[in-house]
């Protein structure tokens, strides 16, 4: 059996080429792949020896049916109704792996922001900003590459929001109750 390595696999070639061809070429040649498979944020952070929040995740949601893309920082969740609000969709959830791959060619764990069969509408988070240097996955889930939110909003084409909800300040009532 070949071992699976950036240089053989084709979701990860297809990012390193797209990157390269936009002028990237700094991101691609900063690939990492990895020995195991990072599936979490937590788990991508360790490989790379970074704080959670600055792994951006990728997160595909069905919005109204049509495949949403949302780089979210790894400390961060995202919140389906603010989804919602600013898509203009009726309804926003969590995609199916089934729904993932058909639209995005990737499996879950390793699905990159770029390199889709076509563009998907995409929201870059802004709590990505804390870092100087992000990493998203390459297209298989033991390969990262960095790069700045500039460049991510950039080659994704996506719009740079907020994707967590504000909590308005406690009521008095609420900072009595038991938590």
């Amino acid at each position: 059996m070949v071992a699976v390595n950036s240089v053989t696999h084709p979701g990860v070639l297809t990012v390193v080429e797209l990157l390269r061809s936009t002028g990237m070429s700094g991101c691609a040649d900063g690939l990492r792949f990895l020995d195991a498979d990072v599936r979490t944020a937590a788990q991508a952070a360790a490989q790379v020896g970074v704080e959670v929040g600055a792994i951006a995740n990728s997160l595909v949601f069905d919005a109204d049916g049509a495949p949403l893309l949302v780089m979210t920082s790894g400390a961060h969740r995202a919140d389906v109704a603010v989804l919602a609000r600013l898509v203009g969709a009726t309804r926003v959830r969590r995609a199916t792996p089934e729904f993932v791959r058909h639209h995005t060619g990737q499996a879950i764990g390793g699905v990159a922001p770029v390199g889709h069969p076509t563009r998907i509408a995409t929201l870059v988070d802004t709590a990505l900003r804390r870092h100087p240097v992000v990493w998203a996955a390459a297209g298989h889930p033991r390969s990262l590459f960095p790069l700045t939110v500039d460049q991510l909003v950039t080659v994704t084409g996506g719009r740079e929001v907020s994707v967590t909800e504000v909590s308005a300040p406690p009521t008095p009532e609420q900072e009595d109750a038991p938590r």
